[in-house]
């Protein structure tokens, strides 16, 4: 471990540093110093907009607006006086310790979606799930099967508390191609995981995988993989405020679209300055996402052991607006172009959570409703 973080802090030089919401330290580095920039030739690829992006609407009918997030600006402070924000060339990169790094067991298990969960765990759409996963994975989603270049929606974002024999709970998209040990994903949402984190609140994350999650793929910034463009977000960071049981709800606008030969991510906008990075599709070794994806989820995952956490506000998908954990305006990316709305199929395995597919008129569209309280009886 000591060795790896050597090498994550090699040749970086941090010109600016603050303390997010949840606790956690950012450093402001260049952005060619970031690990997946490192000695590599070429230029940074450059973002263009989302296809029918500006033919989106804001939030309204059938419930009431809810309010955009923003993670990063010039004019938040943290609790030492330093501005949230990112200089001009810099982007934000959390800091990792030795102390952190400790908290697993190996430097694989910090790299893994769970810390040993060896190449068990599948994506919720994917093929049946193995009984490990069975063991220790919840969720509540819903996915469709359709060659893609990635989707969209609207995320709402909770805070729900992580216990004893607990591990994190989420809420994400994941963009799914090939099968078995091939398999290979593009995941971006929020999550609680104290463990990776060291705080119970919801941070913004990443990940992928090229292998069905045995050897490859790693979380935000740690492996070198993302490339980085855009100051405004730090993955790894803190969301908040986050929605309120029979209150104001929060959500965030979130889309990955492969375009160029990159998978790249965008937030709060499908504008291209809202674009935050990309993972190039190098990254897949020639595999089914080097291309295109071939499966599109959308929902919650909760992980424990003898007991699972809550999932969104905790309340079941039935309980709708104000309560339930939702993703609206659910799009897909079709491989011959455009956007389309998604034709979703819910489902749940486990009896702590649910999820519901509804059909809305413009502007939530097609939406998932999800959530559960979890408990020791799933």
């Amino acid at each position: 471990m000591r060795t790896y973080l050597i090498k994550y802090y090699d040749s970086t030089t941090a010109l600016h540093s603050f303390v997010d919401a949840n606790g956690s330290v950012f450093d402001c580095i260049p952005i060619e110093q970031q690990m997946s920039r490192r000695g590599q030739p070429g230029a940074i690829a450059t973002a263009v907009d989302l296809p029918g992006w500006a033919a989106t609407l804001a939030p309204g009918a059938p419930h009431a607006p809810a309010r955009p997030l923003v993670q990063l600006h010039a004019d938040f402070v943290d609790i030492y006086g330093n501005q949230m924000f990112a200089p001009d060339g810099t982007i934000p990169v959390r800091r990792l310790t030795l102390e952190g790094l400790s908290r697993f067991r190996s430097l694989r298990h910090f790299m893994q979606k769970r810390p040993g969960n060896g190449g068990g765990i599948r994506p919720p759409g994917a093929s049946g799930p193995s009984p490990q996963v069975a063991a220790t994975h919840r969720w509540a989603h819903a996915f469709q099967n359709v060659n893609n270049l990635g989707g969209t929606s609207f995320v709402n974002v909770w805070d729900p508390g992580i216990g004893a024999n607990q591990i994190f709970s989420l809420s994400q998209h994941w963009y799914v191609g090939g099968s078995g040990a091939g398999l290979q994903t593009a995941e971006v949402g929020w999550q609680v995981y104290p463990g990776m984190y060291a705080n119970t609140k919801p941070c913004l994350f990443i990940y992928w995988t090229a292998d069905a999650y045995h050897s490859t793929g790693c979380y935000n910034l740690s492996c070198g993989a993302f490339v980085q463009t855009n100051k405004n977000w730090a993955l790894g960071g803190a969301l908040s405020p986050w929605s309120v049981a029979g209150g104001t709800q929060y959500e965030l606008d979130i889309a990955f679209y492969l375009v160029g030969g990159n998978w790249w991510l965008y937030l709060g906008g499908g504008a291209a300055a809202n674009a935050v990075g990309y993972y190039p599709a190098s990254i897949y070794h020639g595999g089914a996402m080097a291309t295109h994806a071939s499966e599109i989820d959308y929902g919650g995952e909760v992980v424990g052991t003898t007991s699972w956490p809550p999932m969104g506000g905790g309340a079941y998908a039935s309980a709708g607006w104000q309560h339930a954990a939702y993703q609206r305006q659910i799009q897909y990316f079709p491989t011959g172009g455009g956007r389309t709305d998604a034709a979703l199929t819910a489902s749940a395995n486990a009896p702590c959570y649910t999820s519901q597919v509804v059909k809305y008129a413009a502007p939530w569209n097609e939406t998932v409703w999800f959530g559960g309280p979890g408990g020791t009886h799933c």
